[in-house]
């Protein structure tokens, strides 16, 4: 795909025991636009390699515990051919083939030039370019790597090129828009305009005259000629959102400009024709509406050339650690900007977000407000209905050592507790460490909540 097409920012593990590496690594990794997973040994990076995919493994060789040689020899024994680029401090030539022939794809010796980084990492995501970071700053970005973006960025890939008419169906709030926006950014009329049009936001009379425009004098208040979206879009593509929408008569009047690729403006006698490619999008299902004879089906033929379907969000819950971040940095402006707890972020995959991604940033957008600035946007900053999913059959949540905070409220501090618990297998000791207090401020708590959990044997 060209540069100006659709592109999911690759995601890079960088495993390192040496933190200020780490830290301005991963900024400058991010400042390029990836998205980076950090890992301080070898054991954490082996349990993040097992959690989620990466396009990319920054890897130091020498660490304590595993190292970056039995991470490689994990990963081929498992059949992945992720790209690994290897950093060592102790670079010399029998280390570089030894890194190498296990089958490391690259090897640099501290200190690195931060350009010379730059550019292994960019020729090594040269292997998966449909993930590769676009430098244009306008570029399309779906974010996530479940199976379910894969597809549609793979449909993308194939449909964009030609003039296709696309048909794009997905429930509200699942980027339909943005799924357009890169059929167009990856097609040859890029350097047209992409016009879009919510078709249920506007009243019939005014969508017919916003669509096809209208002469002077054609209705009241038509004071001067008006251009419609069909000839703003000359030469680029139209995106018709929630066509399902659509009055039997406007239906009509769209069936004839798919068909002859030509319009007549309201109050006007001659048609014009129009160069536009059509993208139209429906949270409806048409074949239902056809039925219902609320929907022409000569036109939904006309539309439906090439359909996507875009995931809702409660099918593809792995990607949510994904768009969080992708929303906190974009929102915060700053790569070292806050966090999610891992409560939190439990209670967020925990969700069955009706309204999908949109509800989502709308949640995180509260919830960065609730947390008054702060670093972390912890349980107690999430809506009710979210902080209470934990009381209606859902699966409890875990807690990662050393990244637990006292500050929840009383109920979630409870659920927090009992999730340690959970996780430390009853062992009060380690469910202490895991919290952050002390064993003894812990057996007050379990009281005070009535937490009842068995000392292993």
């Amino acid at each position: 795909m060209s540069e100006q097409g659709i592109s999911v920012p690759a995601r890079i593990l960088l495993v390192d025991d040496d933190q200020a590496f780490r830290v301005s690594t991963s900024t400058l990794l991010r400042e390029e636009g990836y998205l980076v997973v950090e890992a301080g040994n070898g054991q954490e990076a082996v349990e993040a390699l097992k959690q989620g995919d990466f396009d990319l493994i920054l890897l130091d060789l020498r660490m304590p515990g595993v190292d970056g040689i039995q991470i490689v020899e994990v990963l081929r024994r498992w059949g992945e051919g992720i790209p690994v680029l290897m950093i060592s401090g102790f670079g010399t030539v029998e280390t570089a083939v030894k890194a190498l022939h296990t089958g490391a794809d690259d090897f640099l010796t501290k200190p690195v030039e931060p350009d010379v980084l730059i550019g292994r990492v960019a020729g090594l995501l040269e292997r998966r370019p449909s993930i590769r970071p676009d430098p244009d700053a306008t570029s399309i970005r779906l974010i996530g790597r479940s199976p379910g973006i894969r597809e549609v960025v793979n449909a993308i890939r194939r449909v964009a090129p030609g003039d296709t008419t696309v048909l794009i169906q997905g429930e509200t709030g699942t980027g339909k828009e943005l799924v357009a926006r890169g059929i167009h950014s990856a097609s040859s009329r890029v350097e047209g305009p992409f016009v879009p049009v919510n078709c249920s936001a506007l009243a019939e009379n005014l969508l017919e005259s916003e669509l096809f425009g209208h002469v002077k004098g054609a209705f009241t208040g038509a004071v001067q000629d008006k251009p419609g979206l069909f000839r703003a879009a000359h030469e680029g593509t139209l995106f018709l959102d929630e066509i399902g929408d659509v009055s039997p008569a406007l239906q009509h009047r769209l069936l004839r400009v798919l068909q002859e690729r030509e319009f007549t403006p309201v109050g006007a006698v001659s048609p014009e024709r129009v160069d536009v490619r059509i993208i139209a999008a429906t949270h409806r299902d048409l074949t239902e509406a056809i039925r219902l004879g609320e929907f022409r089906e000569d036109l939904y033929y006309r539309l439906n050339v090439f359909r996507l379907e875009v995931p809702p969000l409660r099918a593809r819950k792995s990607d949510i650690p994904l768009l969080v971040e992708h929303f906190l940095q974009s929102r915060s402006g700053d790569v070292m900007g806050p966090t999610v707890s891992p409560l939190a972020m439990r209670l967020l995959q925990a969700h069955r977000w009706p309204g999908n991604v949109r509800e989502l940033f709308s949640v995180l957008e509260s919830a960065l407000i609730r947390a008054d600035a702060g670093s972390r946007v912890e349980a107690q900053h999430l809506p009710p209905e979210i902080r209470d999913a934990q009381t209606h059959g859902s699966s409890r949540p875990g807690v990662e050592p050393g990244r637990y905070s006292a500050s929840e409220t009383p109920s979630s501090e409870r659920e927090t507790i009992a999730a340690a618990l959970e996780e430390a297998g009853g062992n009060r000791t380690k469910a202490a460490r895991l919290l952050g207090m002390g064993r003894t401020t812990l057996w007050r708590k379990l009281k005070e909540y009535g937490i009842q959990f068995e000392e292993p044997s």
